[in-house]
C-alpha cells in the first residue's frame, strides 16, 4: 500500500480549509484517511499550519511520499530540515546536540521572520485604518462647514426679508391715516 501525506479540503465554497493526513494514494481526495497529521487555513494572512512534527517524520521514515503542496509545507515548518539532520546523526556526521543547535537556530530565524511579517501587516492595516479615519473627519469637517454657511446665508436672508416686509407695511399705515 502507497501512503501519502496529502491535504483534504474541508471548508465552505471559498473558504476551503484543509486536513493534512496520511492517506492510501488509491482513496479518493477527501475520503478515507490513516491518520491526521495537522491542518492547514490559507484563511489567515501569513496562512496558518499545524502540524504534529514527530508524527510527520515518522511517516516519512516509513516511506510516505508527500505531494507537492504538502512538500513545501513541511519544508516551511522544518520538518524536512529536522528529518535531514536526523539522517546525518544516523550516519554518524553530525552530533545529536549539533543537529539539534542546527534545527533550533533555523527555528528562531524562521519564527523571526514570521513574526516580523505579521507585525508589518499589523502596522499597514493600522495605517490604512488611521487613514480612512483621517478622510472620513476631513469629509466630515468640510460638510460641517458647508451646512454652517448655508445655515449662516439662510440667517441672513432671513433677517433681510422681515426688514423689507415691515417697511412696506410701516408705509401702508401711513396711507390709511391721512384718508
Amino acid at each position: 500500500m502507497a501512503v501519502k501525506l496529502r491535504l483534504q479540503r474541508h471548508g465552505k465554497k471559498g473558504k476551503p480549509f484543509f486536513h493534512i493526513v496520511a492517506a492510501d494514494s488509491r482513496s479518493p481526495r477527501d475520503g478515507k484517511f490513516i491518520e491526521r497529521i495537522g491542518s492547514y487555513n490559507p484563511n489567515t494572512n501569513p496562512a496558518t499550519i499545524q502540524l504534529d512534527n514527530q508524527k510527520a517524520i515518522e511517516w516519512l521514515n516509513n516511506g510516505a511520499q508527500p505531494t507537492d503542496t504538502v512538500r513545501a509545507m513541511l519544508s516551511y515548518t522544518g520538518v524536512l530540515l529536522r528529518q535531514h539532520l536526523q539522517k546525518g546523526v544516523a550516519k554518524g556526521a553530525l552530533s545529536q546536540e549539533e543537529a539539534d543547535k542546527r534545527y533550533e537556530t533555523w527555528m528562531a530565524d524562521k519564527t523571526s521572520k514570521i513574526e516580523s511579517k505579521k507585525d508589518r501587516l499589523a502596522k499597514q492595516k493600522s495605517e490604512a485604518a488611521s487613514k480612512l479615519l483621517k478622510h472620513e473627519r476631513d469629509v466630515n469637517e468640510a460638510r460641517l462647514k458647508a451646512m454652517t454657511a448655508a445655515a449662516s446665508a439662510a440667517s441672513a436672508e432671513a433677517a433681510e426679508a422681515p426688514a423689507a416686509e415691515e417697511a412696506p407695511a410701516a408705509d401702508a399705515p401711513a396711507e390709511n391715516t391721512e384718508a
